[in-house]
């Protein structure tokens, strides 16, 4: 009976022992994450394997795994830049990113977890004042946002995609204008569009002047060959026939139409 107890203590303290080994050992990678495996005695940091994906894994206690978001993610960053005639500009803007899974291994041993603030907003940032650098506040604040937009997308993208990252999309919310700036762009604006209205009032009642005498000049063509066209003999020969109806007419009358070939006047008439 004493030497139950003796017994008993190792291997009490071999089960505490393999519990600690297991938790140490097992690793869970939750929904949309993957883990970089770190092989204390066996090369580092694992790049030649897929990482670790969502589930339970054990893994030797004296290793270690590095959990990683692989879902799409944003930042918004705001941004102090110059126009091209050198006025502040303020710049709010977002990205869309994510690391290449199949290259987070790479990702953590040559940047590391920190790549959001070591690789993507500096990047951002610096294609952002170069390519605002381009533009006039004019342009900023009409026109050229969407350009704006797919130019530092452009210019970022070539960097981070050698970068072991996925940017999918930046866009720029806001681009905020100096208020004397502003109130003036909006001025000019307002003139501009007030003198394009002013232009389609004149374009449209020159159109409709020129529409009017196209119609005038056809209406007198018309006059002048229908003139042309009614000679002495037609006119005499219309006259005729409308006097020959009327002399049918059973009313008693004398109608002279004037003279004939013998020069006498053609009388005609019913009593």
């Amino acid at each position: 009976m004493e030497k139950l107890p003796k017994i008993g203590l190792p291997i009490l303290f071999g089960v505490v022992v393999l519990i600690i080994i297991i938790a140490k050992s097992a690793v869970t990678i939750g929904s949309g994450e993957a883990g970089v495996l770190y092989r204390t005695f066996g090369g580092g940091v694992v790049t030649d394997e897929p990482p670790l994906g969502e589930g339970f894994h054990i893994v030797a206690p004296w290793n270690k795994v590095y959990v990683y978001e692989v879902r799409r993610q944003e930042i918004f960053e705001k941004m102090k830049v110059l126009s091209s005639n050198g006025l502040d500009i303020q710049l709010d803007a977002s990205a869309w990113y994510k690391p290449d899974e199949k290259n987070l291994g790479r990702l953590h041993q040559e940047i590391g977890e920190n790549y959001l603030n070591r690789i993507i907003l500096p990047t951002i940032r610096s294609a952002a004042r170069s390519v605002v650098g381009r533009y006039t506040p004019e342009q900023l604040y009409s026109s050229k946002r969407d350009a704006i937009q797919k130019e530092i997308f452009e210019e970022t993208k070539k960097i981070v995609d050698d970068q072991f990252i996925v940017l999918d999309e930046i866009l720029v919310r806001d681009v905020t204008l100096p208020p004397t700036i502003k109130d003036a762009i909006e001025r000019k604006l307002k003139q501009e569009q007030e003198s394009l209205e002013y232009e389609f009032r004149l374009v449209t009642a020159e159109k409709e002047a020129e529409r009017q005498i196209i119609e005038a000049e056809g209406k007198a063509q018309a006059n002048k060959i229908l003139s042309a066209s009614l000679t002495d003999k037609i006119l005499q020969d219309k006259g005729i026939e409308a006097t020959n109806k009327l002399a049918e007419s059973p009313n008693s009358k004398v109608v002279i139409i004037g003279s004939g070939e013998s020069g006498m006047p053609i009388i005609l008439g019913n009593q």
